[in-house]
């Protein structure tokens, strides 16, 4: 399973849609992965090994030896990622404050009510 650890690089949004094959499901070969995002990318295996390689060197991805191909698994979480991602954004865009976050989303009527239900009852939880 993943290891516990934030990424030490950014993640760019070509090398997010491999992460996503890899956590789905793991250990895969490249020849995989591009099966899984080759065709609604209009990408080559080549170009699937390239991003394979750069998140190798990220260390967020490990490999494994199978025969005469590698077998790829991330090293870092799906959450872990997700919540460095999501503190960077706040810092960045709101100083920090996810307050300003929920107000702008709400303002941008981005929140269905099905979504603050669930964000009133994270509140209440984490009030306990």
């Amino acid at each position: 399973m993943a290891r516990r650890k934030d990424a030490g690089e950014r993640i760019s949004e070509a090398e997010h849609a491999v992460m996503e094959v890899l956590w789905d499901k793991n250990p895969i070969s490249a020849a995989e992965v591009c099966d899984q995002v080759c065709a609604q990318r209009e990408w080559s295996i080549p170009t699937v090994k390239t991003l394979l390689s750069r998140l190798v060197q990220k260390e967020v991805v490990g490999t494994e030896p199978d025969g005469r191909k590698f077998l790829y698994r991330p090293l870092i979480a799906r959450s872990d990622y997700v919540g460095g991602e999501s503190r960077r954004l706040v810092n960045r865009l709101f100083g920090g404050r996810a307050a300003p976050l929920f107000a702008q989303l709400a303002e941008s009527e981005a929140l269905t009510e099905d979504d603050l239900a669930e964000i009133e009852a994270l509140l209440r939880e984490m009030r306990k």
